[in-house]
């Protein structure tokens, strides 16, 4: 996530090697705190970074608010092939609480994770992962450091989705790897992923704001101009999975492991989109 204006996050400009930075911590946030808002009866805006904390004991609950991104982390792992060299880096911009992580075990990448949610990277080190309590926008590491860079559902939360793609080929060294997966700019998606998908129980309300959603096509064209040879596909869930999984919700039921939904490519982009590209040079 990147941060919003007046938030109080600090925003790094000075690179660093990735072993001279483990944490960048935030300055003291200057709005409102939830508790408060709560109190004066007001609701969180669309989007905003603080839904985050309220949800933290939901990361790594299978069947939780967050469970759509366990899919989509698995399916974005699988776009990543074993490291080629000892050493090798993963960047994970919005790595979250670190949920790509069992899907890279055994591939020899350190794995570094990039988020302004402090509660969930605190689980991301849980599980492996090095945490920077940073901007997705002003990463603190220097050019070229990356063997992978990772945006998996990050690109529709950022005020500047321009800027974190400017961020994500930056870190990428010549002949390295760019997978993400977000939302696109259309009408089709604002209404299964706002008007849809926020009326089915396990899903949190006002996670996304649709203005933020991203075209498919500028996407590639921004990636370009950064030197990054983007290909994007549609996916989504498999559908008899999807139903077996909102079946199981319905009832209470939890979801056995190894039966979750599968994300599987489709023909349209028009709602939820992969892309896979490579560095030049």
């Amino acid at each position: 996530m990147t941060a919003v204006v007046g938030s109080g996050w600090l925003a790094l400009t000075s690179p660093n090697t990735v072993n001279d930075i483990t944490e960048v911590w935030s300055l003291p946030g200057s709005r409102a705190t939830l508790d408060a808002m709560r109190d004066a009866g007001l609701r969180l805006p669309r989007n905003d970074p603080r839904q985050y904390d309220e949800l933290a004991g939901e990361w790594w609950q299978p069947d939780g608010a967050f469970a759509m991104l366990h899919w989509l982390a698995q399916a974005r792992a699988a776009l990543v092939p074993p490291a080629v060299r000892p050493g090798a880096l993963l960047v994970d911009l919005g790595c979250g609480a670190g949920l790509l992580a069992p899907h890279l075990a055994g591939k020899g990448y350190r794995h570094v994770g990039v988020d302004l949610t402090r509660s969930a990277l605190a689980q991301a080190v849980a599980h492996g992962v090095t945490a920077i309590n940073g901007d997705a926008a002003a990463v603190p590491l220097t050019d070229g450091c990356a063997d992978v860079v990772a945006a998996g559902e990050l690109l529709e939360h950022v005020p500047d989705w321009r800027a974190a793609v400017a961020e994500a080929c930056r870190l990428l060294r010549p002949g390295g790897l760019l997978v993400l997966d977000t939302l696109n700019d259309t009408a089709l998606s604002r209404l299964v992923a706002v008007r849809i998908a926020e009326r089915l129980p396990a899903v949190p309300r006002g996670i996304h704001d649709p203005r933020l959603f991203v075209d498919d096509r500028e996407l590639v064209a921004e990636c370009a101009r950064h030197g990054v040879d983007l290909r994007v596909r549609g996916v989504r869930p498999g559908v008899p999975g999807l139903l077996r999984w909102l079946f199981r919700q319905a009832r209470g039921a939890r979801t056995p492991v190894g039966r979750a939904p599968r994300i599987v490519p489709t023909r349209s982009t028009a709602v939820l989109y992969q892309g896979r590209g490579v560095r030049g040079g």
